[in-house]
């Protein structure tokens, strides 16, 4: 890389966690239309040269879609610049609960607390 070169150094930095989190956001839920950092399924979003690590849940144990969002996930992140590979873990301990939703997925859903 050339020294000086404006642009060039970021494009050949890792994406930041928040703005992987921010791509996360087009991971929508089908059942329930919300998307999964909303819903609070995000576990974590990591990136270490060039490999973002995603941890997420899924709202119950016998949901179906653990496969699709995580094939979601990966879909969404092929458009990360810098990303070379993305490891994506659904976990279910501790198990997810409604008060892990933010108020944007409450609202949605019409939660009322």
């Amino acid at each position: 890389m050339e020294a000086g070169v404006p642009g060039l150094a970021a494009l050949a930095a890792d994406p930041t966690p928040e703005l992987v989190r921010e791509l996360l956001h087009g991971v929508i839920d089908p059942e329930l239309g919300v998307d999964i950092v909303e819903l609070g399924l995000l576990r974590e979003a990591a990136v270490k040269d060039g490999v973002a690590r995603i941890r997420f849940t899924v709202t119950t144990p016998a949901c179906p879609l653990s496969s699709y969002i995580e094939d979601e996930i990966h879909a969404c992140l092929a458009q990360a610049p810098g990303l070379r590979h993305v490891l994506v873990e659904c976990e279910m301990e501790p198990p997810w609960s409604p008060e892990e939703m933010s108020e944007t997925a409450r609202t949605a859903l019409g939660w009322k607390d």
